[in-house]
């Protein structure tokens, strides 16, 4: 807070409330699968089972100012289709052989995407905090748009 003396009147200027929206798993039919709330500067994860491999990888994201940012990706592996791509962050040990690759700081189109969840061998999931929703389990093989709304 900052005080204002302005025309004898004391007028405090508060910073705008952190926003939250609201993650959201919709399929092609309309059909909500997942909604969890994300608060201003919190992180939420996408993870998936690599189909080849069997390890998990994951896409996490950011709530910056309403906007989604995809941040960081972990790959375990440098294994069919996954990689690191100069330029677009820095790739980083994760001290148990596989990787980070930081900084990505990519806001996503629109705040959303479509993906096609894999059949529970993939399990694509969203993680939020405590809260872990199995986007295959639902929804396995169908159009399912995430968004931050």
């Amino acid at each position: 807070m900052k005080p204002l003396l302005a025309g004898g009147i004391l007028t405090l200027l508060l910073a705008s409330p952190l926003s939250a929206a609201d993650l959201t798993a919709t399929i092609d039919d309309g059909t909500e699968i997942a909604r969890i709330e994300i608060a201003e500067g919190q992180d939420w994860c996408v993870l998936w089972r690599h189909s080849v491999q069997g390890f998990d990888v994951e896409d996490c994201y950011r709530n910056m100012d309403g906007r989604m940012v995809l941040m960081r990706s972990h790959q375990p592996d440098f294994a069919a289709g996954l990689g690191h791509i100069p330029g677009r962050g820095r790739q980083v040990s994760d001290g148990d052989g596989g990787y980070w690759i930081e900084d990505i700081d990519e806001p996503v189109p629109g705040n959303a995407y479509v993906l096609r969840p894999g059949s529970m061998a993939v399990d694509h999931r969203l993680a939020a905090g405590g809260t872990v929703v199995s986007l295959s389990e639902t929804a396995a093989h169908r159009r399912v748009r995430i968004a931050l709304e």
